[in-house]
């Protein structure tokens, strides 16, 4: 968790300004997730950006069509005697320059979801004086010329128009068929009146062009349409990924706040609930000792012994928890000084050996010789043995043993390890455990139940010494916890200065 310090009061728990926020971004992911399950009507959705696509393949095309009309007639007046297409050519330009100037228009106007179709009827419109034209330029025949080199030309300009202007127009669905359909409905009149084989060819290959063609532009407008989809889609999912992370950052911000409120409400409630309760534990033992005089009746003095013994099992809990709400909100202050680990281990085992005796365990203390001080705090390292200790104690069944060891770590820090043999605790319950408040199933079995906070405080005075804690426990094969402390931490042995006689000083000259 984070240690610093809210900018918010400690009261606030819940953030009531952010309320009407919280509630718009619920309705954003909400919307977005109903578009996301929407697949019907995918083609309406996309007009406006087809349109536009439209639009932007008319004004980069916008020379070529020109161009290509211009050479034809040129090309046609001077290798075919008795052929005029400037009548035809000037036409053809005049739909091209009206095509363009609706594209112009429709693009600098404000396209909406609600003219999209209506400005998709007019470019459709705006097709048919150009499909005149080429039904113009089919119906233009060549009585001088002799063979059938013109047949062949008109045949190659007439599919070379309907290839361009399929490819050009694909994004306006229909545009090819509207545009081309005069031009076969004309091809047809001339060979049903000329009954000419190449007119009747000529007629069968441009209608079998153009269904082709129309074939391939609709499969383009519908790929098209599935790449703004997933366009569309892979947006509207990083938008819900970008809202669902704000709404759990501001939930883990809420989160931490009232977390650290709570911890530094306990941490500055230690006076108020200490004090009465020194209170309670000291009347009690007063009453108990009889140091006023007697209790007359017996069961006055089981009460008060089970009110010293109550009121010290609740000035335990308080002091854990406090001790943990202090570390949490930042203020437990290290007071550091050179101890020897090996020291507080034994100090930490003489306090739980008569608890241990009572049980008949057996303590195995194994400690590497001559290890030096390390630099902490006294009283955090002791909690952090005491606390490893008695849960050993607290586990380890009658006449069983548990291994101390305290020794160098390959990194160059101190390590304490206390190992037991009682009835371990399964894999999946190890994170349990480490939590705060957190219990195994054997210690809720157990009629030693505890708080659940020794390890999870032995976890922060470790991290507060910029250590590690371990724990290693398999059932029925019992629990090890190793504490280890930096190498940064161990104090190093300087080698004492050798004393050398001093160096006389020479004197100046001055001569």
């Amino acid at each position: 968790m984070s240690q610093k310090a809210s900018l918010s009061p400690d009261k606030i728990i819940v953030d009531r300004s952010r309320v009407s926020r919280n509630r718009d971004v619920a309705r954003a992911v909400k919307n977005t997730r109903e578009r996301l399950q929407i697949t019907s009507g995918a083609a309406t959705s996309f007009d406006k950006e087809l349109l536009a696509l439209h639009l932007s393949s008319i004004q980069y095309s916008a020379a070529a069509l020109p161009l290509f009309v211009i050479v034809i007639s040129l090309f046609a007046n001077s290798v075919f005697t008795g052929v005029n297409l400037f009548g035809w050519m000037l036409a053809s330009l005049a739909a091209h320059a009206l095509q363009i100037a609706i594209s112009v228009r429709a693009q600098r106007s404000e396209i909406t979801y609600e003219n999209v179709q209506r400005w998709r009827r007019i470019l459709m419109f705006s097709q048919i004086p150009v499909g005149l034209c080429w039904t113009w330029f089919a119906l233009i025949g060549c009585d001088a010329c002799g063979g059938d080199t013109y047949f062949y030309f008109k045949s190659a300009v007439l599919v070379l128009a309907l290839s361009a202007t399929s490819m050009a127009q694909s994004m306006l669905r229909g545009a090819a068929l509207a545009t081309f359909a005069p031009v076969v409905v004309a091809l047809a009149y001339s060979a049903f009146v000329t009954r000419a084989p190449t007119d009747l060819a000529l007629t069968a290959v441009f209608t079998a062009s153009l269904i082709l063609f129309v074939f391939i532009t609709s499969r383009l407008y519908s790929s098209n349409i599935r790449v703004m989809s997933f366009q569309s889609e892979k947006d509207d999912l990083i938008a819900e990924l970008e809202v669902a992370k704000s709404m759990s950052d501001e939930a883990r911000r809420r989160a931490e706040e009232a977390n650290l409120a709570k911890s530094r409400f306990l941490a500055s409630m230690s006076h108020e609930l200490r004090t009465p309760l020194n209170a309670i534990l000291g009347f009690s033992e007063v009453m108990a000792t009889e140091v006023l005089g007697p209790l007359n009746n017996p069961t006055y003095k089981e009460y008060v012994t089970d009110i010293h013994t109550s009121g010290q099992h609740l000035l335990n809990l308080i002091n854990e928890i406090l001790d943990l709400s202090r570390i949490e909100a930042g203020r437990y202050q290290l007071n550091e000084e050179a101890v020897q680990l090996v020291d507080i281990t034994e100090d930490c085992i003489g306090m739980v050996q008569l608890r241990a005796k009572s049980k008949s365990i057996r303590i195995v203390e194994q400690y590497e010789p001559g290890m030096p001080s390390i630099w902490a705090d006294e009283k955090a390292v002791r909690q952090i043995v005491l606390n490893i200790l008695s849960n050993a104690v607290k586990f380890t069944p009658q006449g069983g043993e548990i291994t101390v060891k305290a020794g160098w770590t390959a990194s160059g820090g101190q390590y304490v390890s206390i190992k037991d043999n009682g009835p371990g605790i399964a894999e999946e319950e190890i994170p349990v455990v480490l939590s705060a408040f957190g219990q195994g199933s054997i210690a809720i079995k157990s009629a030693e139940q505890g708080t659940g906070l020794g390890l999870p405080i032995v976890q922060a005075l470790l991290h507060k010494h910029d250590g590690q804690f371990y724990l290693k426990s398999k059932l029925r094969e019992g629990t090890e916890c190793i504490a280890i402390l930096p190498a940064k931490r161990v104090l190093q042995t300087v080698p004492a200065v050798e004393e050398t006689s001093a160096i006389d000083r020479k004197k100046k000259s001055f001569a």
